[in-house]
């Protein structure tokens, strides 16, 4: 998953303010909460995250795959030659 630091906050961020992190939310679909300056906690607009939570295993199986392949296809394209 790619993070777009606009959309990160640290935790003592989150807990002062946390409707800039909810507009944040409303504005790009998510944002990212930081504990430890590690990212900790994924904040997800249910509406337009529905995607995530209704895929069976076998989808999210597909999902990491197509990532994998698109990610290692030239080294996939060398190893069948």
């Amino acid at each position: 998953m790619l993070i777009d630091t606009n959309t990160m906050f640290s935790m003592t961020q989150a807990n002062r303010n946390f409707s800039a992190v909810t507009r944040t939310v409303d504005k790009t679909g998510e944002a990212v909460i930081l504990k430890n300056n590690k990212p900790k906690y994924l904040v997800l607009d249910m509406e337009q995250a529905d995607y995530y939570l209704d895929l069976t295993e076998d989808e999210k199986i597909d999902i990491v795959a197509h990532r994998i392949l698109q990610k290692y296809l030239p080294a996939f394209k060398e190893l069948a030659k």
